[in-house]
């Protein structure tokens, strides 16, 4: 099937198995890939959200499956994935210690190249009520390469000047989503505009595409519009897709817009570089 990709933003609703149908059947590679798949961690577990204790369950989507399910999961999307991936592309791929060894070891089963594993240290991490282990802080986001042999694209002069003139380290300590984020609403496991930016801006050029094959409320796309990057998500879930039109449609608003860059520490720096 050949895909004529032509809009910023382009949401498509699929079931899981159209999804996995969908990207096998795609006519085109993108320049990199940020995927935020299921952690399984959704078994009756509880948090603090302002105050309040709450069941940290995401949906029937995140419940926990048995490591041999998730293997073949997590094989099965990336090996698309990979399909759908320029020659000298990039992935990325975000979680915690549930799923992040079964993403890492199919990776490397299916021949790419581990660059980093970013330790995102949350500045404001919920607090751990239990008491019986350290607070968790911290998820993970695998960046590997499509092919050992091709090199990838890294702006490594960016990321230097994003850090004071000082080589970035593969830490990084960025707040969870602020409140600013949801005035579209809320997706359980939305990721910050901080997070993608800075992936999206270490990663691709002006103008190249991004792939989010599990793009929830399209904090991936926002990211991408934002800094001049086109974009294409997938997702099944109806209401984080409306969630998605609705924070694309804020972005008609200029006002909107000098906002939201007025929040991201990295686009102000890197609007300073274009200066």
């Amino acid at each position: 099937m050949n895909l004529i990709i032509s809009q910023i933003i382009e949401i498509l609703h699929c079931c899981k198995v159209i999804v996995f149908s969908l990207l096998s059947e795609i006519d085109f590679q993108f320049d990199t890939i940020f995927a935020d798949p299921p952690y399984f961690l959704s078994n009756g577990g509880i948090s603090v959200q302002s105050g309040k204790v709450v069941c940290v369950d995401k949906g029937d989507w995140d419940k926990g499956i048995s490591s041999e399910e998730m293997n073949v999961f997590n094989k099965t999307w990336l090996s698309l994935c990979r399909q759908n991936l320029k020659d000298n592309g990039t992935i990325w791929s975000s979680g915690t210690y549930h799923n992040i060894f079964s993403v890492a070891n199919c990776l490397t089963e299916l021949g790419y190249k581990i660059l980093n594993v970013i330790t995102w240290a949350k500045t404001n991490p919920p607090p751990n009520i239990s008491c019986r282990y350290f607070t968790h802080s911290t998820e993970f986001v695998i960046w590997a390469r499509k092919n050992p042999d091709v090199p990838h694209y890294f702006d490594y002069q960016l990321m230097k000047k994003l850090n004071d003139n000082k080589q970035m380290t593969d830490v990084w300590r960025l707040p969870a989503i602020a409140k600013w984020e949801k005035s579209c609403g809320k997706h359980p496991t939305q990721k910050p505009l901080a997070l993608l930016t800075r992936i999206i801006l270490a990663s691709t050029k002006p103008n190249e595409w991004v792939l989010d094959p599990f793009c929830g409320s399209s904090t991936t796309g926002i990211a991408a519009n934002l800094i001049g990057r086109k974009y294409l998500g997938i997702d099944k879930q109806t209401q984080f897709l409306e969630i998605s039109k609705n924070r694309r449609e804020e972005l008609n608003s200029q006002k909107r817009v000098d906002l939201y860059r007025s929040k991201l520490k990295d686009i102000v720096k890197f609007s300073q570089r274009e200066e």
